[in-house]
């Protein structure tokens, strides 16, 4: 089984060298990768030419807002960086244990159980591993 991401963040590639698709979908052959022929499935996962074509539209949002994602996770964990040198730097505590309840119970309101995981990860990559 190929990662969709490697370690070093670059794309994954199939046994043939080739990036994988969306994934981990290996595009059509041809140079359209939406078109397929007689029998194949289009990489949307579908024969119907219609439905194929919003699931591009759709998976092209879903990139978007993936890399808005990434963006805004570096951005927060460089600010949360800032902030916890600029507290030490003052002679204050490492962490505030306070504010990162609070953190976690925002998340875990608005997205449930998965939203108090994503909370940890937020937390981690800002102030690091306890």
């Amino acid at each position: 089984m190929t990662d969709v991401v490697q370690q070093n963040g670059g794309p994954a590639r199939s046994n043939d060298g080739e990036p994988d698709g969306p994934a981990g979908v290996t595009p059509a052959s041809s140079g359209d990768p939406g078109s397929a022929g007689p029998g194949r499935v289009m990489d949307a996962g579908t024969k119907e030419p219609e439905t194929a074509a919003r699931i591009r539209q759709i998976r092209t949002r879903i990139d978007q807002i993936d890399q808005a994602i990434i963006d805004l996770w570096q951005e927060r964990a460089s600010l949360s960086q800032e902030v916890g040198a600029m507290r030490r730097a003052s002679g204050g505590t490492r962490l505030v244990l306070a504010r990162e309840r609070e953190i976690l119970e925002h998340f875990r309101a608005a997205l449930g159980p998965d939203g108090t995981q994503l909370a940890l990860l937020l937390l981690r990559a800002g102030r690091g591993p306890l």
